[in-house]
């Protein structure tokens, strides 16, 4: 690996990325573990691929907002360093695949130059914050989220609170009741509300906590029905502590929010954050909610004399993919773009038709398509025209006809089966045979390759997820049927039911069948969620399963879609979070850069940054000494009670308190300069301490 140096202007983004090559050094010549090395790299957005030798790596785009210049550097990047596609997410991230680990330093310096980053992309951080695409322009706001989004996205990156948590922690802004940010499905989920106070408006969000989808969904509580503005961020910032501090860290599957929640209940949990307010850096944050004004739409120009090629088709976009803006005169357009990839020459010659025509913020949606803005009713042909040519005009944006699918099994190590075909195939059937549901939205087909829900399936009105399928002693690829999710607005969702497993081979049938079930059967004006509430999954069951006669199996059942060989059910390691290193000299050694961190921040008067290095130097020390010694843990609560437990209780080590008075002075107190400098100094003494009994210990 050749040495690599970067020259950004950001310093802080410079060392990042120079800490990155170092790192990435050290585990080639063996000196950090692999599974350290795991959680290090995912935290800067590179993820193993099912492919040997090669990463996936995640570019952080908060909110899906994007301009041109930076469209090119990602296309450029892309070319360079992996195949030249870019994959739109559902958290309105791009990916990139097949991408050689040595050279993600350099990838990454390249992007930060247009103020692009790989940070907290992927690992046990905040990922990024999402918000509904139309923010800003959407008639039925009552404010534009985005600059809250925005500053969500700011303060916790690189935050010390929430860089090494038990799980992930998803953020959404939706920027109406319409909840198209899909907040019930999020750990903080932001709902805009306005009050009057005094004859005066003031702006506010109904939050929503703690919810998720995953393998067991849960819908978000509402933690307040309003929440002024400039409390979002000192409430966000609690709640992370609250969950770094007690979420569980062992058992992945059981180390989300949700559970957390659920073990404490709303109210423990809003006591728990309650008693984190002293200790927070900012007891009220504002934020400006005017920076978006100055996006300036586009000049009308005049356009060359030119023909629509298919009026037809014209007439169908306009009805699909053209959305009336709240500022006068002006349109959004959707794109639908197949699986969420779209190749870089395409995304150029995209780049110079909103140069022309459109305004230079493009938003990438939660449904892994494009929202171009301010677009002059003039325009419309001639961008119809121009889109079309380079095959950006198909209809049916965010319709039935707009499956959301994950990579699956052509990337992801966790996919089970294939999820990017048979989203083609599914797309296929609706456009040939069931030509009306592309005019409506009312039925969402979501699919993911495993039943981590990347694909959001467990939110869909109609849901598939990769399984398998044994037929005597041989394997076959499977689809689980789920049906009935969906929004319903106000932060209230409903989670689909697990009807039906089927061979993967019959996935079109299954769409067939419901298609023609709620044509031929519902009420007049009846939506397809309120049918299958009123029908109820016995029903759906009944009407599926002839799918599932494993009599009826034929040679083709056996070979997943998009593939000519028989199936092989292959499933590596899921790489969503970090995996919790028991290493005793790796978190002695963490607990010392801690410190060092909490110096750094100490010297630049961010005092509650510096305390919270330091409580993470404590408690990774104990938790080094309590694994030399055999003693599992799991919770960073649990850490402290065990040590209390097992060593001072004990008088193995001696301390002047007891270790959990010693450590929990982090919310007991102001984050002021004389109790950083106290706790800085009592967190190195500890470390000290531990250290010379493990060398006695040893000895």
């Amino acid at each position: 690996m050749q040495s690599f140096r970067t020259e950004l202007e950001n310093p802080v983004v410079e060392r990042d990325i120079i800490e990155l090559e170092r790192k990435i050094r050290l585990y080639r010549d063996g000196k950090i573990d692999e599974e350290k090395f795991r959680s290090l790299r995912l935290a800067r957005g590179i993820y193993g691929q099912r492919q040997q030798g090669v990463q996936m790596v995640r570019i952080k785009l908060p909110y899906g907002k994007v301009t041109t210049q930076q469209l090119e550097r990602i296309c450029q990047v892309s070319d360079e360093y992996s195949r030249g596609n870019l994959h739109i997410t559902t958290r309105q991230d791009i990916q990139i695949h097949y991408v050689s680990l040595d050279r993600t330093p350099e990838l990454w310096a390249e992007l930060e130059r247009d103020d692009i980053t790989l940070r907290e992309a992927c690992g046990n951080t905040v990922r990024n914050v999402t918000a509904s695409a139309t923010a800003g322009i959407d008639p039925k706001e009552l404010f534009d989220v985005s600059p809250y989004a925005q500053a969500a996205f700011e303060y916790f990156l690189r935050n010390p609170v929430c860089q090494e948590m038990g799980r992930k922690v998803k953020i959404a802004f939706s920027s109406s009741e319409s909840d198209t940010a899909y907040t019930f499905m999020h750990d903080l989920g932001f709902i805009p509300k306005i009050r009057v106070v005094n004859g005066k408006e003031e702006r506010g969000f109904k939050v929503m906590l703690a919810g998720g989808l995953g393998s067991q969904p849960y819908l978000a509580e509402v933690a307040f029905e309003f929440l002024p503005i400039n409390q979002i961020i000192p409430f966000s910032e609690a709640v992370l502590r609250v969950f770094d501090r007690y979420g569980e860290r062992t058992k992945r599957h059981k180390a989300r929010m949700k559970y957390l929640l659920q073990d404490v209940g709303l109210d423990g949990f809003l006591k728990l954050v309650e008693e984190e307010r002293l200790a927070l850096k900012y007891k009220v944050y504002e934020i400006d909610g005017t920076v978006t004004s100055e996006l300036q739409p586009p000049a009308i120009i005049e356009l060359p004399d030119f023909e629509l090629s298919d009026w037809q088709k014209y007439d169908k976009w306009l009805t699909t993919n053209v959305f009336q803006q709240k500022q006068t005169g002006y349109f959004s357009v959707g794109l639908k773009i197949a699986n969420g990839d779209i190749k870089t020459p395409v995304a150029r010659q995209l780049i110079q038709i909103i140069n022309e025509l459109t305004a230079d913020e493009i938003r990438l949606t939660n449904t892994q398509g494009i929202l171009l803005k301010y677009v002059p009713a003039v325009h419309l042909p001639y961008l119809f025209q121009k889109l079309n040519e380079i095959g950006l005009a198909e209809i049916g944006f965010e319709s039935t006809a707009d499956i959301t699918s994950c990579p699956g099994t052509d990337t992801c190590n966790l996919g089970i089966s294939n999820s990017t075909d048979i989203t083609r195939e599914l797309e296929k059937v609706i456009y040939d045979e069931y030509p009306e549901f592309i005019y409506g939205n009312d039925i969402s087909i979501k699919i993911s390759g495993c039943i981590n829900s990347c694909g959001q399936h467990a939110m869909a009105a109609i849901g598939f997820h990769g399984s398998s399928m044994k037929k005597d002693k041989l394997v076959l690829p499977a689809l689980q049927v789920l049906i009935g999710g969906g929004v319903l607005g106000d932060g209230a969702g409903a989670v689909a039911d697990k009807v039906i497993k089927v061979p993967s081979k019959r996935g079109p049938d299954v769409l067939r069948l419901l298609l023609n079930d709620y044509q031929e059967n519902r009420n007049e004006g009846e939506y397809f969620l309120s049918y299958y509430q009123r029908q109820g999954k016995i029903y759906f069951y009944d009407l599926l399963n002839p799918l599932t006669d494993m009599d009826k199996i034929t040679d083709d059942d056996f070979i997943d879609w998009g593939q000519t060989a028989p199936y092989v059910q292959a499933i590596g390691v899921g790489e969503c979070a970090g995996v919790t290193i028991d290493l005793v000299a790796t978190l002695l050694l963490e607990s010392e850069e801690k410190t060092a961190n909490a110096q750094e921040a100490f010297e630049k008067a961010e005092y509650a940054d510096s305390i919270y290095y330091a409580y993470t130097s404590f408690i990774n020390t104990a938790k080094a000494i309590l694994t030399s010694e055999g003693i599992k843990t799991n919770t960073q609560s649990g850490i402290i009670k065990d040590f209390d437990l097992n060593f001072v209780q004990s008088e193995k080590v001696k301390l002047p308190v007891s270790f959990e008075e010693l450590v929990y002075q982090i919310n007991k107190d102001e984050p002021t300069a004389d109790f950083a400098a106290y706790y800085l100094d009592q967190a190195r003494g500890f470390t000290q301490l531990i250290k010379t009994y493990r060398e006695a210990a040893l000895a």
